[in-house]
Formats: C-alpha cells, sequence, structure tokens
C-alpha cells in the first residue's frame, strides 16, 4: 500500500480564525511531532474558536494525539494559554 502525499492548499487569509487555529496547532510542534496531529488538533481548535467544538479539556485526550516531552495534563495547560494569548 502506497501513501500519497497530501494535496496542495490555499493558505488562509491572516486575519482568519482558520489561520489563527492552524498557527496555534503550529506553534505546540515541539510536542506534537507528527504532521497530521497537528492538522487534527488545528481543525478541533477551529471548532472549538466557532462555538462548535470541544473545550480543550476534552478535545485533547479525545484526539489521542502522539505528545512528546509533555503529559496530557500540561498539554491541555498550555494550549489554553496559547489559545487565550492568540484566539
Amino acid at each position: 500500500m502506497t501513501t500519497l502525499p497530501a494535496p496542495g492548499v490555499i493558505p488562509a487569509k491572516e486575519d482568519s480564525i482558520e489561520k489563527k487555529a492552524y498557527s496555534i496547532a503550529e506553534a505546540l510542534k515541539d510536542f506534537m511531532p507528527v504532521a497530521n496531529d497537528r492538522n487534527r488538533l488545528g481543525f478541533m481548535i477551529y471548532k472549538y474558536l466557532t462555538g462548535k467544538g470541544d473545550a480543550p479539556e476534552i478535545m485533547v485526550p479525545s484526539g489521542k494525539f502522539s505528545l512528546k516531552g509533555i503529559t496530557v495534563k500540561e498539554f491541555v495547560k498550555l494550549l489554553e494559554k496559547e489559545l487565550r494569548n492568540k484566539g
């Protein structure tokens, strides 16, 4: 089985909610080495910012992300801090 590369994307506008959500996820890349996990987190953050998703304390455990060098609870606190600063 072969995995194809992801298709190209059109960058979002700098002031859009999408850009904020995915930039928050990308800012946490030191703790999330898998790019697909960051993409899923970005989508979950976007849903949260638009009022349709779960809060960080629910989204992180349910996302089952591969975290490196940090516990789930610490990551939730870090994500909440990023959301306060950028969201």
